[in-house]
């Protein structure tokens, strides 16, 4: 009997998630190409001078079951404290299990994380998400927080309907005030456009579950709940107190996947980029590849097709023809690129009235990241890898691993700066909002990521026709974030393919369940 083949286009989350469901559940033979020389995507590690820098800062959290076995199947939660656990006397829900891993002496692990992350806003650190507590009050001043209290009162009074844009969906949930503080600009740095332009499907996407009243809620229930349960199931994404990561950082998990899809017989090439797609009728039959090494081109036949690159890339390949109003949309299609300056440093600069939060082992701000509001920079956000875990950085007690987010466009003047001058813009900034001297610098690194996130503007609002058109090939899988150019987190994405699998397992052609994945509303997630 000759042997299947499913043809996955892409080395991120969904497309080994795919593979590797694949190589467990049936007989097919998966072979992936990558167009990069990395696995996992935007989750995958950059190493340099022995650290191992996460290009987006990852959490590892899900209300799905499935996904968190998953997961641990890969690599098992730990059951005893982590470096950082130790020296700071920390004390979490570690794995009760008689085989649980420890990660003083295993690598493959699954860590358990405190979530801390804050708004840098007007020289001054907010808690977020934002509520009204002391701090924000004594930041902000008492007038101020008496006008945003006014302005929620009055945005739950006279709702905008219909909700017309973004800034519609999050004053209807903010108030006018606390959006033109807190939200305003930001979304302008990650998206290069106002509120006003965006579609309020972003935040439908994002952080619909997200409200002032649900942050009080979350409060409330915070006193009384079990701190013991890590599963968090009854907490809105926004507002989860821990999550896992991987001990040699989110890019690990995706490494050990690629393993054991090369173990159980399956196939990846790096370096080869889908140039062309070809069908018949309603059926994808092969696919034409160019290894960007030797510059050679091959045909590769298959049974199954799955498609994690951008819907933009995808058709352009596809032959013999597509109809124009199809071509139209895709060329449509907009995507909000990103720069990551990784930056070693001998220690953060630490700020007046920042000493209660500063970490006594090695003199450092307790934030797995922060959202820059600043307007007078161009930094959108900050991850401190101390802080996601201490194996990631080689010298985790004397010194101090920053990755600086820049939202951009391909081609546009950021994107074409060298990385001499992008090095310079970034730490003249981070010395111009006072969180660190040039002087600490010790080495840096630059990381362009095109197309890191799929937009809702340009022809988004007519994609139903690309949806339409390749949803009709019975043997074509559109799966993961560019896959189906959906703004989904990393859980969804790989949720996508295993519902492409087991259609394919159950004889199932439609497509609708793929595309119901990470549309109910207690999924969302606030993260650019």
């Amino acid at each position: 009997m000759e042997e299947k083949i499913a043809v996955i286009i892409g080395a991120g989350p969904a497309g080994l998630t795919a593979a590797y469901e694949i190589l467990k559940k049936t007989e097919i033979k998966p072979i992936i190409f990558e167009k990069t020389n990395g696995i996992g995507g935007i989750s995958r590690n950059i190493i340099f001078n022995g650290n191992r820098l996460d290009i987006g800062g990852h959490r590892f959290f899900s209300k799905s079951e499935e996904i968190i076995h998953w997961w641990f199947s890969i690599l098992p939660l730990q059951g005893h404290p982590a470096k950082d656990d130790i020296l700071l006397n920390r004390t979490l829900p570690y794995s009760k299990g008689p085989d649980a891993p420890d990660p003083e002496k295993d690598d493959n692990v699954m860590l358990i994380r405190k979530r801390i992350s804050r708004i840098f806003y007007n020289g001054k650190f907010f808690p977020y998400p934002v509520v009204l507590n002391y701090t924000t009050i004594k930041n902000l001043g008492f007038i101020q927080c008496i006008k945003i209290g006014i302005s929620y009162i009055w945005s739950r009074i006279f709702q905008i309907h219909p909700e017309k844009s973004l800034e519609d969906f999050l004053i209807n949930r903010f108030g006018k005030e606390l959006y033109e503080i807190f939200f305003k600009y930001y979304t302008m740095k990650v998206w290069g456009v106002s509120p006003k332009e965006i579609p309020p499907d972003w935040g439908i996407q994002r952080i619909k579950g997200l409200s002032i009243i649900n942050i009080i809620l979350h409060i409330l229930k915070k006193m009384l709940r079990d701190t013991s349960d890590i599963s968090q199931k009854d907490i809105q994404t926004s507002l989860i107190e821990r999550f896992f990561y991987p001990k040699l950082g989110a890019g690990q998990i995706w490494e050990k996947v690629a393993e054991k899809i090369r173990e159980g017989g399956g196939e990846i090439y790096l370096n080869n980029e889908c140039i062309g797609i070809h069908f018949e009728n309603n059926k994808i039959l092969e696919i034409v590849v160019k290894d960007r090494k030797t510059n050679k081109i091959k045909r590769i036949k298959g049974d199954f097709f799955f498609s994690a690159i951008p819907i933009k890339d995808l058709i352009i390949g596809m032959e013999p023809s597509v109809p124009e109003n199809v071509k139209v949309v895709a060329e449509g299609l907009s995507y909000r690129d990103l720069i990551v300056i990784g930056l070693l440093l001998k220690q953060m600069k630490i700020r007046k009235n920042e000493e209660e939060y500063i970490n006594p082992v090695n003199n450092l701000i307790p934030d797995n990241w922060i959202y820059v509001q600043d307007r007078t920079v161009k930094v959108g956000r900050i991850q401190i890898f101390n802080n996601w875990s201490p194996y990631i950085v080689k010298n985790w007690e004397t010194t101090v691993l920053l990755g600086l987010e820049y939202f951009c466009n391909e081609g546009d003047g950021l994107w074409n700066k060298k990385d001499e001058e992008l090095f310079h813009l970034a730490i003249d900034e981070l010395c111009k909002i006072g969180l660190a001297e040039k002087e600490d610098v010790l080495d840096y690194v630059i990381i362009r990521v095109p197309k890191a996130y799929p937009s809702y503007l340009g022809s988004y609002k007519e994609f139903k026709v690309i949806r339409d058109f390749l949803d009709r090939f019975e043997n074509l899988f559109l799966i993961g974030r560019n896959g189906m150019h959906r703004y989904n987190n990393m859980d969804h994405s790989m949720l996508t393919a295993m519902t492409a699998v087991e259609n394919i397992i159950k004889g199932i052609k439609t497509k609708e369940n793929i595309w119901a994945v990470n549309t109910e509303e207690e999924y969302h997630e606030e993260k650019n």
